[in-house]
């Protein structure tokens, strides 16, 4: 054999030789690689990685359980069965709930699984509850995803609610009236305590399936505590009495809601619960040095500046959009607005921004469409138009943003003076699209406004006639004990030459210490009743023939009446020009005693 050949055969043998080794190699790395997988499947079944879930359920918060075998306390020993019994019973396992968790709570879910009575449990860590070993939490109740802890399938409207059609702001879809059963399509948020802050929910309007949102507070899980009156401390067997010896239109004080609302508290801001406040037109607001002066001067405390009466303090940009009258002929620009505001909050006062609501000649002009229309006339925005509603809550929280307020005041909350004869003649076209008494619409006003100015930041108070503690449902929809049940503060105007007769201006003290007492009787029936800041009368009597000088005694009459029939609030005298003679002849009203 040459060496060529001896040479080819040596190379042959070298590849094959190197194909062996390379087979070999695989087969090592592949058994190497099966042991390494098997071995770690193995530990992983003994010691897995706890997998977390979420606190669900229909509740605000969820139970938590102990699992074992119940013990006879009285016979500790076990007794043998009975030939031909089963010993299952002595055996069987008892779920026995030892607290709860916040639903949307995150867990541990941990190795361990029990069934009890068919119902299947997980063990989950031990968290929060000392000295328990093994907790267990039902199946059903623990979730993977933190947007599905909510299982409610539906609700049902206790308290009349506002349908909106975003998760935030004001903009208003539909309405829904108490013991309506709406289907639950999602949520917002979970607030602290585990409850929804707004579901997300579907309705039907004109047989077509629409979606919206509305706030859980005012919702409950079964269509007879929906039904329900609240009672339970007698106000409505009291409101049921409130009746006028014939119909005014108004609607039925018993048919508003009374369930208490324990009064909003936000957060870095006072609510001035006992105010001695100055009352501002726009043109005062916007030059407000002579009144600062008097401010400084006493121990005022609070300022009323107007927002909207008539017109606008400034062009507001809620308005352009909602009421272009309104915009065009605003009193001032809005720099010059804001800078009066400005050097009145740097005196430390209390802001209130007044806000007329239902009394809007130029947003009429502008949506007669919205308005009340009697004898050809369409001059007063509806109480049960929600773009009245809208356009007044986007304002005051536009409002809010731009000048700060601390509170915002709603007056003219009403429906017409002349509503009776309206409503009596049959002629009147109210624009009420969702079949609700003056009453509720009032009502439901203010549970919309309320909830819209406390999320916005700012506190909130409601203008009432004096009549409204008479004792029964007015023609125009104000019922003390609806409104006071809802907002931070409820403001009375009973002027002495408005409440008590002919010549009742005479008796400024009288006249107040009478109406007080009533209204006084009205705040009782509530749980939790709004502070009572009332306007008092701040200028010469009557106003349409004056006969009488009110001066610092005749005012001081007037809020000493309040406070001997304990009306807590504080006071706003009202004199509609802002006369500054009269605020310096009466300032001393302002000082604490």
């Amino acid at each position: 054999m040459s060496r060529a050949e001896r040479n080819s055969i040596s190379e042959k043998e070298k590849k094959h030789t190197a194909r062996l080794r390379i087979v070999r190699d695989c087969v090592i790395i592949f058994v190497c690689l099966v042991m390494v997988l098997a071995y770690f499947s193995a530990l992983s079944k003994i010691t897995p990685e706890p997998e977390y879930a979420f606190a669900a359920g229909t509740e605000k918060d969820v139970p938590v359980y102990l699992i074992g075998i119940p013990i006879d306390e009285e016979n500790t020993e076990a007794e043998e069965p009975a030939e031909g019994e089963s010993d299952q019973e002595s055996t069987d396992a008892e779920a026995v709930e030892v607290g709860r968790l916040v639903r949307g709570t995150a867990v541990k879910k941990l190795i361990g699984f029990e069934d009890v009575d068919g119902v299947r449990y997980c063990r989950v860590d031990n968290t929060g509850f000392e000295g328990a070993a093994d907790l267990y939490m039902r199946e059903e109740n623990l979730v993977l995803s933190a947007d599905k802890v909510v299982q409610e399938k539906e609700i049902f409207v206790r308290t009349p609610v506002t349908i909106y059609a975003e998760k935030t702001g004001p903009s208003i879809k539909s309405f829904a009236p108490k013991g309506t059963c709406l289907a639950v399509t999602g949520y917002d948020e979970l607030l602290a305590d585990g409850s929804v802050h707004k579901y997300k929910v579907a309705y039907t309007k004109d047989d077509n399936t629409e979606e919206g949102y509305v706030y859980g507070k005012y919702m409950v899980d079964t269509q007879e505590k929906a039904d329900k009156v609240y009672n339970s401390n007698g106000v409505y067997d009291k409101v049921k009495k409130d009746n006028y010896g014939f119909d005014l239109y108004g609607g039925k004080a018993k048919h508003l809601d009374y369930y208490p609302y324990e009064k909003t508290a936000i957060e870095g801001k006072e609510f001035c619960a006992d105010a001695r406040a100055m009352y501002l037109n726009c043109v005062a607001a916007t030059s407000p040095d002579n009144y600062i002066k008097l401010i400084k001067d006493t121990d005022c405390n609070a300022v009323v500046a107007d927002i909207k009466d008539g017109v606008l303090a400034w062009p507001a940009e809620t308005a352009k959009e909602w009421s272009p009258k309104s915009y065009k002929t605003a009193y001032t620009s809005y720099k010059k607005y804001k800078k009066g505001i400005d050097k009145l909050k740097e005196t430390g006062v209390y802001m209130i921004g007044r806000i007329v609501v239902f009394n809007d000649p130029l947003y009429a002009k502008d949506h007669p469409e919205d308005c009340i229309k009697y004898g050809g006339k369409s001059t007063w925005p509806s109480a049960y138009s929600r773009d009245v509603w809208e356009y007044n809550v986007r304002l005051a929280q536009e409002a809010i943003k731009e000048f700060g307020f601390d509170e915002i005041q709603f007056d003219y909350v009403r429906f017409p003076e002349n509503s009776y004869e309206m409503s009596k003649s049959g002629a009147a076209k109210f624009r009420n699209t969702y079949d609700e008494e003056k009453g509720q619409a009032i009502q439901n006003f203010c549970f919309y406004a309320a909830d819209q100015i406390h999320e916005a930041g700012a506190y909130i108070s409601i203008d009432v006639f004096g009549e409204s503690a008479y004792g029964y449902m007015t023609a125009y929809g104000q019922y003390w004990p609806g409104i006071s049940n809802i907002v931070d503060a409820i403001s009375a105007m009973p002027y002495t030459d408005h409440t008590g007769g002919e010549g009742a201006w005479k008796n400024p003290y009288g006249t107040m210490k009478a109406w007080a007492k009533r209204a006084k009787k009205k705040q009782d029936y509530l749980e939790n009743p709004a502070a009572a800041r009332t306007w008092i009368t701040g200028y010469n009597t009557p106003y349409w023939a004056p006969t009488e000088n009110y001066g610092e005694k005749e005012l001081k009459a007037q809020i000493k009446a309040l406070k001997e029939t304990g009306l807590k609030g504080g006071f706003i005298p009202w004199n509609v020009n802002n006369d500054l003679g009269k605020y310096k002849q009466y300032k001393k009203i302002w000082n604490k005693e």
